[in-house]
């Protein structure tokens, strides 16, 4: 378990990274892609699927 946290905390940072450079190359979405997948593996993914069902019931529930 420590190292897989340790490759999402990496992957966070390069993606961070590569974000604020404004160029978002094709190893760079692989990096995003891999990001994506080790914080759906890791013990996180519910909490952050709460969090973003939560933020869709929200946006679905504001009436223009």
């Amino acid at each position: 378990m420590a190292i897989s946290i340790s490759v999402v905390l990496l992957l966070v940072i390069l993606t961070v990274i590569f974000l604020r450079s404004g160029k978002l190359k094709i190893s760079h979405a692989l990096v995003c892609a891999l990001l994506g997948f080790y914080l759906a593996n890791s013990s996180l993914a519910p909490d952050i699927h709460q969090g973003l069902s939560g933020a869709a019931d929200v946006v679905s529930s504001v009436r223009p």
